[in-house]
């Protein structure tokens, strides 16, 4: 590392983290020692993203060049020697870029990155980040620009491979500037730290006017947060004819990281409304019901024909125990996370220097997390159903065994320890925990005649179609009581088990005193 004469590190706190090191003046530039775990995923990100784009331009070349097709393990060695002979290609935008970290680290640590702008409002800021640039010898790929970022944004259309937003509080002011600067089928990196709004329920209003939606809260509310950015980020693309493409979206401490790809790809704009939705949440037991926006169907040819989708799926009051449903959304329905783009990473993340990269262990603990949630909509905890019930609360694997003696799936999820996703209906789950009652024999006389727990426990309709002796046939358990055949571990909860008991770090812990989202910079 060369340093210019006019640079004396003596004066500055070196500070270094993954491959880069800065030079940091205190007071002066934003940096938070906490999101090293969001920095060391998105460089593991943007090299799996910037491999995949180049696999795909290499493969539409030679198609137009109409090379013979080989077989796989012809065409894979193929694949590998062209992309040994690739050169650096990608153009990075960092649009807040502070001290100028991020930016070195990209072009430090992902080979096939050509240049990367690190753009920030703040004078001092930029004076930061020409002096870092410096001080890392990386000023032939790495520039500084100072300026708004919405405004140059906006005035570089179709420029940049990948964008990095990662503001204090929420992206949805540059989003739309941020939309029109991506490249077709590039990537989108952003963060939102503005949690309080976005995962909590007392700004309703506000969240509604940064993202278009309001939070219909409960133990998925985290989810809930994601499904939201991503339908601001939706919306707006498709004022473009752009369609995005979730590839990992996390909920992370104190905020969400998002990557998506984003698409020009007319067909899938035309399918936002059928992967939009509404959610009814019910005030008393917390049951939801969600209502698409659009229906798709197809004719007789196979081409797909979009209409105006039917409901509500539920009333004013709940079905289960008669108290409020309330709205939230409008929000993303679709999934979350591209299982595919996850295993590049998670391969990636096999091969990294544990110098470079110190939260290795976390990567491939939420990665691990994230591939095997099942691609439904928001998780519930089973101690949030044995508190409507007033019953003892039921693990996990109880719950999970339960689920699949009934037929259902089950994972858990990244987002919240301890919390359950299923593709069983709501009903299901009220079955679940009314056996749960009957097994701890709870006397139902003790709760009050207006509890929704009281309300539920004597709602007969609840589970009337589940006949559990068919099922203990089938599953060739005759003799077994009904109670205890329906808590029997099995596959589901097997599996579940497995997942819960490897050595795998999921939550961060705390690293320093005091540590989560800091004051915004002076």
């Amino acid at each position: 590392m060369t340093t210019s004469p006019a640079i004396d590190p003596s004066k500055f706190d070196k500070l270094t983290e993954g491959s880069a090191t800065i030079l940091f003046p205190k007071n002066k530039v934003f940096y938070n020692p906490v999101q090293q775990y969001n920095r060391d995923l998105s460089c593991l990100a943007i090299r799996a993203f910037t491999e995949l784009y180049l696999e795909e331009n290499l493969a539409k070349k030679r198609k137009r060049n109409k090379q013979p097709e080989q077989n796989n393990v012809e065409a894979e060695t193929i694949v590998e020697e062209d992309k040994l002979k690739a050169q650096p290609y990608a153009k990075i935008m960092e649009a807040l870029s502070a001290s100028g970290l991020r930016a070195i680290r990209y072009v430090k640590e992902v080979p096939l990155v050509d240049s990367v702008v690190a753009n920030d409002l703040s004078k001092d800021a930029v004076a930061s980040i020409d002096m870092n640039i410096e001080y890392n010898g990386v000023g032939k790929k790495v520039k500084s620009n100072q300026a708004d970022a919405i405004q140059y944004m906006a005035q570089h259309r179709d420029e940049y491979h990948v964008i990095d937003l990662d503001p204090y509080g929420t992206a949805a002011p540059f989003m739309d500037s941020a939309i029109q600067a991506i490249k077709d089928g590039g990537m989108m990196l952003i963060t939102c730290t503005d949690l309080g709004v976005l995962a909590g329920n007392g700004y309703p209003e506000k969240c509604f006017a940064l993202y278009g939606g309001s939070n219909p809260g409960g133990d998925a509310t985290h989810e809930a947060a994601l499904r939201l950015v991503l339908n601001m980020i939706s919306t707006t693309a498709a004022k473009y004819k752009k369609a995005i493409e979730p590839l990992l979206c996390l909920s992370i401490d104190f905020y969400v990281r998002l990557f998506i790809r984003v698409h020009t790809v007319p067909i899938k704009v035309k399918e936002l409304a059928s992967n939009t939705m509404l959610t009814y949440k019910c005030s008393g037991c917390y049951s939801t019901a969600d209502q698409p926006l659009g229906k798709i169907s197809s004719n007789k040819r196979g081409n797909k024909k979009f209409a105006l989708a039917t409901g509500p799926p539920v009333g004013a009051q709940c079905s289960f125990c008669g108290y409020t449903n309330h709205i939230g959304g409008p929000m993303y329905g679709g999934s979350l996370h591209n299982t595919d783009f996850i295993d590049r990473i998670l391969e990636l993340e096999s091969k990294a220097d544990k110098d470079i990269y110190k939260t290795l262990p976390r990567v491939h603990g939420m990665l691990t997390m994230a591939k095997n949630e099942l691609d439904t909509h928001f998780y519930f905890k089973p101690s949030s159903v044995s508190s409507v019930l007033k019953i003892p609360a039921p693990s996990i694997d109880t719950t999970t065994a339960a689920l699949g003696n009934l037929g259902y799936s089950a994972s858990l999820t990244h987002a919240v320890p301890n919390c359950i996703k299923t593709d069983a209906p709501w009903e299901v789950i009220w079955f679940i925990g009314k056996k749960l009652a009957e097994k701890c024999q709870l006397d139902i006389s003790k709760l009050r005649v207006t509890t929704a727990g009281y309300k539920i426990l004597t709602n007969e309709s609840i589970g009337k179609d589940i006949d559990l002796q068919k099922l203990k046939k089938e599953a060739g358990k005759e003799e077994m009581d009904e109670l205890e055949w329906l808590f029997q571990p099995n596959e589901v909860s097997n599996e579940l088990k497995k997942l819960r008991t490897i050595k795998i770090v999921r939550f961060q812990e705390n690293p320093t005193k005091n540590w989560g989202p800091k004051s915004r910079p002076n």
